[in-house]
């Protein structure tokens, strides 16, 4: 068999760890390619390629590019669609299944970096460390008790998804600060979830009763614009809302609204519809929204981790073996078929 091929373009977030992990035993070719290439170009490197390493996030992967069905078709020996994070808004899961092709992210993999930065955003809102650094270089129009803050020990925390991010932040929150995690994830029962560091409840439950509101889940159909004005007026007017999952999860009008009517304490914001967010946006307008633009998983460390891990992914893969990591695993049986067609050799079952 002649070597596997995976492409990519533009961008990796740490390219070096990536090429060396992924090309180490000779027989797997890295193409990097550009947008703006000439057609011609990059149709030679589809028809060849087994593996696409794509970005997760679809603000950066033009439309005839994202892993859909118009470009599986342009992509006879493709095999898999692999994101360089958690998330895979780039990929059309149902596609690729339907054409019998993996579709694998490397979920956990920037789990503590997002975690850190979630929590930092916590603390920063109770404690008006922004508020009161940016007071301390504007004037000297306050006092001190302006800014009298919260504690965050003993608080109650509601986690909306809790996967490898958001069991990672329960367990911070209540190792550290003695905080009272609760959950809202439709897809696993309370035993799992405690299992995760959380008590189980429903939706609503949720935002009644928690000091801080967390979003740390992907942005899907039923994900898409859950919290409304309905939502923000149903929490404490103590609360917090933190996002580190996606933008459109939020409405983000409907925040400012909440904001403007006292509705809620304040906002820690890493997630955006548009990103970075215009300078005019509204949400920046509040001394209480702490902003970052879509930031929290870039770290040297979470970038070698995710990298790493990613390359590992393709090696197993085209060893014929199931990835750890595989988001559409109901693609299994068409795609051995598949595999063993293009590659010539049949997929390794283990146990």
């Amino acid at each position: 068999m002649s070597k596997k091929n995976i492409f990519y373009f533009d961008f990796l977030t740490n390219p070096e760890a990536f090429e060396k992990t992924l090309t180490q035993d000779g027989n797997i070719g890295l193409t990097r390619l550009e947008h703006s290439m000439p057609e011609t170009k990059i149709e030679e490197t589809l028809k060849r390629a087994h593996g696409y390493q794509i970005r997760g996030n679809w603000r950066d992967v033009p439309d005839a590019y994202r892993g859909h069905v118009d470009l599986i078709a342009r992509c006879p020996n493709l095999l898999a669609i692999s994101t360089g994070g958690a998330g895979y808004d780039t990929i059309h899961v149902d596609d690729c299944t339907n054409a019998g092709i993996l579709v694998v992210n490397q979920a956990g993999m920037n789990a503590e970096a997002v975690s850190e930065h979630a929590v930092g955003m916590m603390l920063c809102l109770t404690k008006k460390i922004a508020q009161v650094n940016q007071a301390l270089r504007r004037d000297r129009d306050w006092v001190r008790r302006d800014y009298i803050n919260n504690d965050i020990f003993g608080k109650r925390l509601g986690i909306v998804g809790l996967g490898q991010i958001g069991a990672r932040v329960a367990e911070i929150c209540k190792l550290a600060f003695g905080m009272d995690v609760i959950a809202y994830h439709p897809r696993i029962n309370k035993e799992e979830a405690e299992r995760r560091g959380a008590r189980l409840v429903s939706f609503d439950e949720l935002l009644v009763q928690s000091d801080f509101v967390l979003v740390a889940c992907g942005l899907n159909d039923e994900t898409r614009g859950m919290f409304d004005e309905k939502a923000f007026a149903r929490m404490k007017s103590t609360a917090y809302f933190i996002t580190i999952g996606r933008g459109g999860i939020h409405d983000e009008a409907a925040l400012a609204k909440a904001l403007t009517e006292n509705q809620i304490a304040g906002a820690g914001l890493d997630v955006w519809m548009e990103e970075p967010p215009p300078l005019g946006h509204p949400l920046l307008d509040f001394d209480n929204v702490l902003a970052s633009p879509h930031i929290a998983a870039i770290t040297p460390e979470s970038a070698l981790k995710a990298m790493t891990g990613a390359a590992e992914q393709w090696r197993t893969i085209l060893s014929g073996k199931r990835p750890p990591r595989l988001a559409n695993p109901a693609v299994w049986p068409a795609y051995k078929e598949r595999f063993e067609r293009i590659m010539g050799t049949p997929v390794v079952e283990t146990d």
